[in-house]
């Protein structure tokens, strides 16, 4: 078995350790344990040699990169998941709304079915005729009361039609107005004319 031949990695600025600088020549750089800073400054190269340095964060927030890196991500995350709960509460009020129009739909299918229910009953349809156009069976003797206005009195049903047209003059019925649009066809300028 071959065995890794590269010396040990060592930790670069420790005390008594060597160090590479960027033009490839060792330096050592014995630290003294009292003046650390001092010591990083001599070591440390100014002008154009100087390496960048990382910004750091403030001491006084007493964050890390990683705290910020994870605060970050957490906050990314909840926003996306504040637009989805926005998204599910809506949805779930345009449910709610959908529901109580089925329900009232619902209860006014049933109420239609009831009432379909009595018309097709034929004592309920005699009851109807009776009470609202006044009609009776042969034999039968109708009572209409009369008020002091000279309009009778009940339920009865005035048509209203014949009231809305000048005495002696009908309705247009269908064959006049197909007669009119025959003569508008035969010259429209004649009819426009008038």
């Amino acid at each position: 078995m071959a065995r890794d031949r590269r010396p040990p990695r060592t930790s670069p600025a420790g005390p008594g350790r060597t160090t590479r600088s960027r033009t490839g020549s060792r330096t050592s750089a014995p630290r003294s344990a009292a003046t650390p800073a001092v010591a990083e400054e001599q070591q440390t190269p100014t002008g154009a040699e100087a390496p960048k340095r990382r910004l750091s964060l403030p001491k006084r927030l007493g964050l890390t990169r990683r705290a910020l890196a994870v605060l970050s991500v957490l906050v990314v995350l909840a926003l996306s998941y504040a637009n989805s709960l926005r998204i599910y509460l809506e949805q779930q009020a345009e449910l709610a709304t959908a529901q109580q129009q089925i329900q009232e739909r619902t209860a006014q299918i049933s109420q239609l079915e009831d009432e379909l229910n009595r018309w097709n009953d034929p004592a309920y349809v005699k009851a109807q005729a009776r009470e609202r156009l006044g009609w009776l069976l042969p034999g039968e003797t109708g009572y209409q009361v009369i008020g002091p206005d000279g309009k009778p009195l009940g339920t009865g049903v005035v048509l209203e039609s014949e009231n809305q047209l000048p005495p002696g003059e009908h309705p247009e019925m269908w064959f006049d107005r197909l007669w009119g649009s025959i003569e508008t066809a035969d010259s429209p300028t004649r009819k426009a004319g008038r």
